[in-house]
């Protein structure tokens, strides 16, 4: 082994060393200032941008589908044809397509937190990143064969998924590079960074399939065109974070997975809540973002005669545009003034955001039915920052009542906890996105039960409504709610 610094010049002060083979980190030390500011800091912010990156094209890929139904009738494929008029069997065939990816993702999430570990964050990242060509290659493909069948899609759609379980990676592997006191803000980037590849999607998969269209004509032929490009234009920036990852990326080898950790958080009811409250939130955002494309044009279909707003995919985008950039917000007011205060004012303000979608639908306002979406956008990325502030004050706040109940060393219990908060934050991250699956699905099947989405909105006002209650139950009240649910008033959470 050698030992090298940051500059790659050895060094008598703190030092990287890596093994001969690969670029694993044999020392990481992030906690101990010497070695952070000796080029600890350099080389973790290194790895963390080419998280970004690749987690953002991740999400990219992932929403894809929700970006290129809305012109796949007119590019001549059947099942999806009638979108714009409100047809009910091309609106619930779209938002399958668009839930697959979902899906997928979310269970993803599950083994590619414990990816990490297992085989390094560099290979990992360079391992996922890799996966998006599958989905994309394919999907360029058969999106120029017009005559191809719907399940054919559905497993493209499912391939498209692999982007979703990046989330749980690239957000496990860079919490082992930085110190406590900036893993905060450190997972804020990486958390946004990724969240923004939805809004991107949405903005340029709409352009470039006018593009196309302008190129040839507006017939099938120019919208098939057009999709090629809104599919392919991701291609070389995949290839950029693969070779990226794989060249400059390093692994830790002191990361390794705590078993004994993922069980305790998993026996924890705390864990369990935080998910549910994490499916209204991130569960919302993720949904909505891959349906609102879909509900657009299902809902106002005369804003296509409108040149320069359908262009811009009816101004979908917009969405988890503000719902990225509220999240950071989010978990800097929750520093503030505590996490269940935030999140409790988040899902009240989310149903009366679904109040006013229901008012703008009867009025057929669009500018009102845009503004009440995008404020329940806004409110689902605050949501999440607050939520996630909320899971280390909870661990932290159980873990300093079962120190001072069991005569336990409060520094042990501590690490203890800090160990099952992040085992439960990728528990909780994956159930949040099999909240996105189940909002779609939940509008599809009302489509085709009620000829209406109408029912599947009001129900999610009312269980926004029940989160609301439930994050006051068991983190606002003054008394204790049971021994093993207690409240944590105290603890600002």
């Amino acid at each position: 082994m050698t030992a090298i610094a940051a500059t790659g010049q050895t060094t008598d002060t703190a030092s990287f060393e890596y093994e001969k083979k690969g670029r694993w980190l044999t020392q990481w030390e992030p906690d101990n200032p010497r070695f952070w500011e000796s080029g600890g800091e350099q080389t973790a912010k290194k790895n963390l941008w080419f998280s970004v990156f690749a987690e953002n094209l991740g999400f990219s890929v992932w929403v894809l589908f929700g970006s290129i139904v809305t012109a796949m009738g007119a590019a001549g494929f059947t099942f999806l044809e009638g979108l714009g008029k409100g047809n009910p069997t091309a609106v619930a065939n779209a938002l399958l397509l668009t839930s697959v990816p979902t899906l997928v993702g979310a269970t993803l999430r599950i083994p590619y937190t414990f990816a990490v570990p297992k085989f390094g964050g560099r290979a990992f990242t360079t391992f996922s990143a890799a996966m998006l060509l599958f989905p994309t290659l394919g999907l360029a493909y058969f999106v120029n064969q017009p005559g191809t069948p719907m399940w054919v899609f559905l497993l493209l759609a499912a391939l498209a998924g692999v982007g979703g379980g990046n989330f749980s990676s690239s957000m496990a592997n860079i919490s082992f590079f930085f110190p406590e006191g900036k893993k905060g803000a450190a997972l804020g980037i990486n958390a946004a960074g990724g969240n923004l590849g939805v809004a991107q999607t949405q903005l340029a998969a709409p352009l470039l399939i006018t593009l196309g269209t302008h190129l040839l004509a507006k017939d099938a032929a120019g919208y098939r065109f057009g999709l090629t490009l809104a599919i392919l234009v991701w291609v070389p920036f995949i290839l950029v974070a693969a070779f990226g990852a794989l060249r400059y990326m390093d692994s830790i080898a002191s990361a390794k997975a705590d078993g004994k950790s993922y069980k305790l958080a998993l026996t924890n009811p705390h864990t369990w809540i935080m998910s549910f409250l994490y499916i209204g939130t991130f569960g919302s955002f993720i949904g909505f973002s891959f349906a609102f494309p879909t509900l657009i044009k299902a809902n106002f279909p005369h804003l296509a005669q409108i040149g320069w707003i359908s262009t811009v995919g009816n101004l979908a985008f917009l969405g988890a545009l503000v719902g990225s950039f509220s999240r950071p917000v989010g978990g800097w007011i929750s520093d503030k003034v505590g996490g269940a205060r935030i999140t409790v004012i988040v899902f009240t303000g989310m149903a009366v955001a679904v109040a006013l979608i229901m008012t703008a639908l009867t009025m057929k306002s669009f500018p009102l039915y845009l503004a009440a979406f995008l404020l329940l956008f806004v409110l689902t990325g605050v949501g999440n920052g607050s939520t996630y502030r909320m899971i280390p004050s909870i661990f932290g706040a159980t873990a300093k009542k079962y120190a001072a109940e069991h005569g336990m060393q409060l520094t042990e219990a501590q690490a203890s906890a800090r160990r099952q908060a992040g085992a439960a934050i990728g528990v909780i991250g994956a159930v949040g996105a099999f909240g996105g699956f189940i909002l779609q699905q939940a509008l599809r099947l009302s489509n085709i039960n009620f000829g209406s989405m109408a029912p599947a909105f009001w129900a999610y006002a009312v269980a926004f409504v029940v989160m609301a209650g439930v994050t006051w139950w068991c983190y606002l009240r003054t008394s204790f709610a049971t021994d093993k649910v207690p409240s944590l008033a105290y603890a600002n959470v």
